[in-house]
């Protein structure tokens, strides 16, 4: 055997040794085989969803909280001309406390909707609607109830600069990711 010949020989057992080890440190570094989050969860934690969702995943209904005649339809109409899926448009029932809706707007959510909602709240700038997380509330909608204080939705330019400054939505008390 010449000595060009070994020399190839240990050059290809060299790339086989090196592919091996690239295969086992692949297989020992790889995410996938993790518990999925909601193994993770702590006993009576709820999994929930903060990631924001495209706005043609959001269903939203739109409740008007004030005497103004016919503003959850129009509204409804502004945020499905923006992309969301609209769902009930009418007056907001009675507040239980007996209160009026005396805020810009407040959004009601649960656990599958906290990115949702985050988003929803951007439309009315960030940190001006009253956030309302029910841990018991089951499915994705987001309620959203217009106040007395309500004028206009947000621009595009104000939405997308309330996205940053909300980034991604923390969770609410009780949940874990899932």
């Amino acid at each position: 055997m010449t000595f060009s010949k070994v020399r190839a020989l240990i050059f290809v057992a060299v790339l086989f040794v090196t592919a091996g080890i690239v295969v086992i440190m692949a297989i020992g570094r790889d995410t996938q085989t993790q518990a999925s989050h909601q193994q993770s969860c702590k006993p009576g934690e709820v999994p929930a969803h903060n990631d924001m969702p495209e706005r043609d995943q959001v269903k939203l209904n739109v409740l008007n909280g004030t005497s103004r005649v016919g503003l959850a339809e129009d509204i409804g109409a502004q945020f499905k001309s923006r992309g969301f899926n609209i769902g009930k448009m009418e007056t907001a029932p009675a507040r239980q406390d007996g209160k009026p809706y005396d805020n810009i707007a407040t959004i009601i959510y649960g656990p599958s909707a906290v990115g949702a909602a985050a988003l929803v709240s951007a439309y009315f700038l960030a940190n001006q609607a009253t956030m309302q997380f029910n841990i018991k509330r089951t499915g994705a909608d987001v309620d959203v109830t217009l106040g007395t204080q309500f004028q206009q939705l947000a621009t595009t330019t104000e939405v997308n600069q309330s996205i940053a400054i909300i980034g991604r939505p923390p969770l609410e008390p009780g949940t874990c990711e899932g």
